[in-house]
């Protein structure tokens, strides 16, 4: 047992010192009474002072036991570009995927691992969801992270 703690250890310090990562940005952004509407854009803006570095971005999404369904859809713009992603918030049982604290479920969606910006200044990032429902119950925050890679 002390040896499977102690490699577990060695690897956790290995992989923290391996890539190091530091938060250039991060904000969540309330959804009002925890129903997202499908017309409501969720926006970031997002200061890059360094175009040379390499950045991992993230998406957040909390949300209750309301929220009626196994995965979400989004999309994600930004200047002139929109991506579409879909994730799974519960497993094929119906468990929920994430972090769970005080009745919320955190799901963090890592949306590019190696993102350059072209060029320093304020990046807009605009989120809605792309659901079929036009209020979908259960979303509580959507956030957004970037994080520099070294």
């Amino acid at each position: 047992m002390n040896k499977y703690i102690s490699t577990l250890v060695v690897a956790a310090a290995c992989l923290v010192t391996a890539c190091r990562t530091d938060i250039v940005y991060t904000k969540f952004a309330t959804i009002p009474s925890n129903e997202w509407h499908v017309d409501s854009v969720v926006r970031f803006e997002v200061p890059i002072t360094d175009a040379s570095a390499t950045y991992r971005t993230l998406v957040y999404v909390r949300h209750t036991e309301r929220y009626p369904y196994q995965n979400m859809w989004l999309f994600i713009r930004n200047a002139n570009h929109c991506d579409t992603i879909e994730f799974y918030l519960a497993d094929d049982r119906g468990q929920w995927l994430g972090n769970s604290n005080h009745g919320f479920i955190e799901m963090p969606v890592l949306l590019d691992e190696n993102r350059h910006f072209p060029d320093t200044g304020t990046y807009v990032i605009e989120i809605q969801h792309g659901l079929r429902d036009t209020v979908l119950r259960g979303i509580a925050d959507v956030g957004f992270e970037v994080l520099r890679v070294e």
